[in-house]
């Protein structure tokens, strides 16, 4: 059998093209709710999970991993009164938001229970399942990273995977290695190399990093509002958004819900213009209360209660306004602690100032302290 030959292209003095801005997609409310119905009606299938991709119709440019953005891929999932689905746990992350109805998961022997704008985390290869426990349909939107690790062709997949198993602790068998025998450990340790700051790390330490717990951890929307709303006394006069990002501690200074995503819940009062930004994450808005419109690159896009839309292509300028009698709620997923650890997020906070690299260079401040004297 013949063995594959990498190839040379050559790009000598060609420049880089620009990035292709994916124009805003949007899924209208009577979009879900017909969506709903017809997973609803349709016989149960094996694994019991009733979905559909929600997908950009540019999606397929990129190849695999098809999603709302080429990194996020949200998903209806629907389940029937008295269903639950079959046990699946894969490494890619997930962010659950109940759209509709309630019910429970179980992830790694936790039980999360959940109403209507309940959030909560499932963490990498964790194995899990959905329930329905109530008298009316339940519906969740699903986001996950699946899209990224498909496309690196790395995404591994276990369907009723076997419970997990602990060893038995004891001595080590014949021909293994104890924890505590000095062969796992490297005589040389990490150390210093140059001056500037250059070190050395050997193998030893290399495949064994500091582990951080992952959990799945839970936002009941009853808790959220009652602080969110709150952000209401800012007045109209304050720069910055009304949010809050859920934050799982785990991310540390990436500031995610998960290592990839970043889930926020945003209050905007009625008659609020944001002002425009951009930045090169991408981000999508579940829209659950009021309406409003979106401007990206420079055209409009209107929205209300029960809207999913990609409101973030990465790098385009936008901005967001409530345009209705009621404050908007709004759910906002953005790919932005991905971008930090990959030193990737250019942002824009202000278009008439410099854009910075965040999580590298200094962010940006607001006038909270004034607007909220």
């Amino acid at each position: 059998m013949a063995e594959q030959k990498g190839i040379f292209v050559d790009r000598s003095g060609q420049t880089e093209p620009a990035p292709e801005l994916w124009e805003p997609a949007i899924i209208k409310r009577a979009d879900f709710e017909g969506e709903i119905k017809r997973l609803s009606e349709m016989p149960m299938p094996n694994n019991g999970r009733r979905q559909s991709w929600i997908v950009h119709p540019d999606a397929h440019k990129l190849g695999v991993g098809l999603g709302l953005a080429p990194g996020i891929r949200p998903i209806l999932e629907v389940l029937n009164p008295g269903e639950q689905t079959r046990p699946i746990r894969h490494n890619s992350t997930q962010v659950n938001f109940c759209i509709l109805g309630s019910g429970h998961s179980m992830v790694a022997g936790q039980r999360i229970d959940f109403e209507q704008y309940d959030l909560f985390n499932f963490p990498s290869m964790q194995t899990y399942i959905h329930v329905n426990d109530s008298d009316s349909v339940q519906a969740r939107l699903t986001y996950t990273n699946a899209p990224l690790l498909e496309k690196m062709n790395v995404h591994i997949v276990e369907e009723d995977p076997e419970p997990n198993l602990k060893e038995v602790e004891g001595e080590a068998k014949e021909g293994e290695i104890a924890e505590n025998d000095p062969r796992r450990k490297s005589p040389y340790g990490t150390f210093q190399l140059t001056d500037d700051g250059a070190w050395l790390m050997p193998y030893e330490i290399l495949i064994a990093p500091d582990a951080v717990e992952s959990k799945a951890l839970h936002w009941p929307w009853k808790k959220v509002k009652k602080e969110l709303d709150k952000l209401t006394a800012l007045g109209p006069d304050y720069v910055g958004r009304r949010l809050y990002l859920l934050w799982n501690p785990m991310t540390g200074r990436t500031n995610g819900t998960t290592p990839n995503f970043f889930a926020t819940i945003t209050i905007r009062p009625p008659g609020i213009v944001d002002k425009p930004h951009r930045h090169v994450s991408a981000a999508m808005n579940y829209i659950f209360g009021g309406q409003g419109k979106s401007t990206v690159e420079g055209k409009v896009y209107e929205w209300e209660s029960g809207d999913l839309l990609l409101t973030a292509p990465g790098w385009g300028v936008h901005n967001h306004a409530s345009t209705g009698d009621e404050p908007v709620y709004e759910l906002t997923i953005q790919d932005q602690p991905l971008n930090i650890i990959m030193e990737s997020l250019l942002w824009q906070e202000d278009l008439k100032k410099p854009w910075s690299v965040l999580g590298a260079e200094t962010g940006f401040d607001t006038n909270r302290a004034k607007a909220a004297s």
